[in-house]
């Protein structure tokens, strides 16, 4: 039998949303208010953007594997949206490869563990005006289309928030 035909195998995309899953959790389980998917002002976009009790924002990268984490170098740019920027990988993954000056969330199925916090740097005033009416936006959105997914389309146009 090979990898490819193991059912207990998750494929990239799968473990890469299981990943968010359990961090998001953990998100909630501090507290803290997670939106997926969070495009921000400079074009890129979070894996998770969460709001935390003290008002700052935690972008938390989701790393499905080694490969997804040296191919991607556009991680640095996060940290002018946010307060502390953390990356979030399974248990298979070596954690050393990742920088010291991030957080780390451990994520074992659909648990995880925050192991290192991640150090403060307070965003400038005007990009946390910014990205707290696109987080508010953004959520309230989600909720209303959530009720009425014909009204999806109408409302992200109008407000062109993705």
């Amino acid at each position: 039998m090979s990898i490819l035909d193991d059912p207990g195998v998750l494929s990239f995309p799968e473990r890469s949303a299981q990943i968010r899953r359990a961090a998001a959790r953990l998100c909630l389980l501090l507290g803290w208010a997670p939106l997926h998917e969070v495009k921000l002002p400079n074009g890129r976009r979070a894996d998770i953007m969460a709001l935390r009790p003290d008002g700052g924002f935690a972008c938390i990268e989701v790393k499905s594997g080694v490969r997804d984490f040296l191919t991607d170098a556009k991680w640095p740019e996060y940290r002018d949206w946010c307060d502390a920027l953390l990356f979030a990988v399974d248990t298979d993954f070596p954690c050393d490869l990742l920088p010291p000056d991030t957080g780390l969330i451990v994520a074992d199925g659909l648990e995880a563990s925050l192991l290192r916090e991640a150090p403060m740097h307070r965003m400038a005033a005007p990009a946390r005006r910014v990205l707290t009416q696109r987080f508010a936006v953004l959520g309230a959105l989600r909720l209303a289309t959530l009720e009425d997914p014909g009204g999806r389309i109408a409302a992200y146009s109008a407000l062109r928030v993705e």
